[in-house]
């Protein structure tokens, strides 16, 4: 389900801090219900993404593939647009905590580099030429007493250019990829509450 952006930014965490300069895109609910340690078996099964996109519907498979064959023709994706290059990583702005908190997995799917892993926050970053990004995952208290997940994208677009980029994706992003997205993540979520995998680190 998707929420409005205050379900993020009321809520005090320490990407905040490191992402003053950046716009909340996008804030969904996930189906994840959990306990209060759950988040790094959240982490772990959405970074793995076994079955994203290639178990997605074809539109999804379709728009994937397409993106990432435009952005090797247009160079979008070459390592100069990349962190330490276009741009500076986050990890320069961390404070000693953060720097010494564990990161969490590297994602097998999205092309993430983690900046930390808490108790109740993940956050990673990518950036190319259209947009420097964070996929920040929040584990958040639900109606029921329990906990569940919740997914946010923010970023800062590369002038003009990635600002365009970014409205243009949108109705893609909103309408096909992120609700395949989310009907996997709640497909792995009930397969791994019933065999409980291990916990990738």
């Amino acid at each position: 389900m998707k929420l409005p952006k205050t379900a993020h930014t009321s809520r005090p965490w320490r990407i905040h801090e490191l992402a003053p300069d950046f716009q909340v895109e996008d804030v969904w609910a996930l189906p994840t219900p959990g306990g209060p340690d759950d988040l790094p078996r959240l982490v772990s099964q959405t970074v793995s993404g076994d079955n994203f996109p290639e178990g997605a519907p074809l539109i999804v498979r379709v728009v994937w593939a397409a993106r990432w064959k435009i952005g090797a023709l247009l160079g979008w994706d070459r390592p100069k647009s990349g962190l330490g290059s276009r741009v500076a990583s986050l990890r320069d702005r961390m404070p000693d905590d953060l720097r010494e908190a564990p990161k969490g997995p590297q994602s097998d799917t999205f092309p993430l580099t983690p900046l930390y892993l808490l108790k109740d926050e993940w956050a990673a970053e990518m950036a190319n030429g259209t947009v420097h990004t964070v996929m920040h995952i929040g584990w958040v208290p639900d109606e029921s007493g329990g906990h569940r997940g919740q997914m946010t994208v923010l970023v800062k677009p590369n002038g003009r250019f990635g600002a365009a980029y970014m409205a243009a994706i949108k109705p893609f992003r909103v309408w096909i990829v992120y609700p395949a997205l989310m009907r996997e993540i709640e497909r792995s979520w009930r397969a791994g509450a019933e065999g409980q995998p291990p916990v990738r680190t």
